[in-house]
């Protein structure tokens, strides 16, 4: 909770003298406006839709000059909430967690519809049931929601929780954890799950969905701040209309989409892009009416599960964290 004290205190401190970039639309299409873009991590397939908007014209088309940066030591959030990025690439617990605190982050779009995470293991250590969890070390990043997820899911099959040894493995990667003093760790198949198979990995997952529908949430998502929306709500529809047919293309076209994020990105493993971005590209839109929608009970759920761990000092008021109001119609 102290981090977004801490957040709230810099939005207040720089609201006051950021600029007014971009207060009206460029009607001038020759003259475009220029924002920003904070990723969540380093570029991967969560992110296909924003660099292929930028390589195929999309976001130009509606104006606008898009820098996709990566987060330094500020956090995607606090960049956006502060007004110092524009857009970013967050996440349905942090904004749960920040709006309860008073925090003005807003989320505008759903970039996958169903939570894809879950936790992973190699296959010799046999944890296929969260009761499997029992005697095991557990390597995440510190965070009381991870303790509380492994908790509720053990609950359902009346595992001890107790019996879990939890460990920060701080910025070190999946595959080289379990090498060493790990036995599982939380992460996106879309990415290190596909990773494993092209590594001749052989992993168990433990999805967070097989065990709670509450745990289906929003993760990741696109977002930006209240101002933004006060005060720029047509560069919010057009920054929306180009991603939303970025993401388009990507579940159309999930080879040529790969090729744009590894041409954008030459350091990116291009076999793994490829596959990652087959694996994912269903999955940006799934059942949903269209790519980006997000729903009420979606938000509740989440946020009675975290007020209900003790992961939430109030309610949250969902109809604050979320807006279905900028995608095309």
């Amino acid at each position: 909770m102290k981090k977004w004290l801490l957040i709230v205190a810099v939005v207040f401190l720089i609201a006051g003298c950021s600029n007014n970039k971009g207060t009206n639309q460029a009607k001038d299409h020759n003259k475009l406006k220029k924002v920003t873009v904070v990723l969540d991590w380093t570029p991967n397939t969560n992110h296909t839709g924003l660099y292929v908007a930028k390589a195929k014209g999309y976001f130009k088309a509606q104006g606008l000059d898009v820098d996709i940066i990566q987060p330094g030591k500020a956090s995607t959030d606090q960049l956006v909430a502060s007004g110092k990025a524009d857009f970013g690439v967050g996440f349905q617990e942090s904004i749960t967690e920040a709006r309860v605190q008073g925090v003005p982050l807003v989320s505008i779009a759903a970039v996958i519809q169903h939570n894809t995470s879950g936790f992973a293991s190699p296959v010799a250590k046999n944890i296929k049931t969260p009761k499997d969890f029992e005697g095991k070390t557990y390597g995440g990043w510190g965070s009381p929601v991870e303790k509380s997820v492994i908790t509720s899911l053990m609950n359902k099959v009346q595992a001890d929780s107790s019996k879990v040894k939890i460990v920060n493995m701080g910025d070190t990667d999946f595959f080289t954890a379990v090498k060493r003093d790990v036995d599982f760790a939380w992460i996106y198949y879309g990415w290190d799950g596909v990773e494993a198979g092209l590594r001749n990995q052989k992993i168990n997952m433990v999805y967070l969905t097989d065990y709670s529908k509450k745990l289906d949430y929003y993760t990741p998502v696109l977002e930006t701040n209240e101002k933004m929306i006060a005060q720029n709500p047509g560069t919010v529809k057009s920054f929306l209309k180009a991603a939303s047919e970025g993401y388009e293309y990507a579940i159309k076209n999930p080879d040529q989409a790969a090729d744009i994020l590894i041409k954008a990105v030459p350091d990116l493993d291009p076999k793994l892009v490829k596959a990652s971005q087959k694996w994912l590209s269903p999955r940006y839109q799934a059942d949903a009416s269209q790519w980006g929608i997000q729903k009420k009970t979606v938000w509740e759920n989440y946020a009675g599960w975290m007020y209900d761990n003790k992961l939430l000092e109030k309610k949250l008021d969902a109809n604050k964290a979320f807006t279905n109001e900028f995608l095309p119609k």
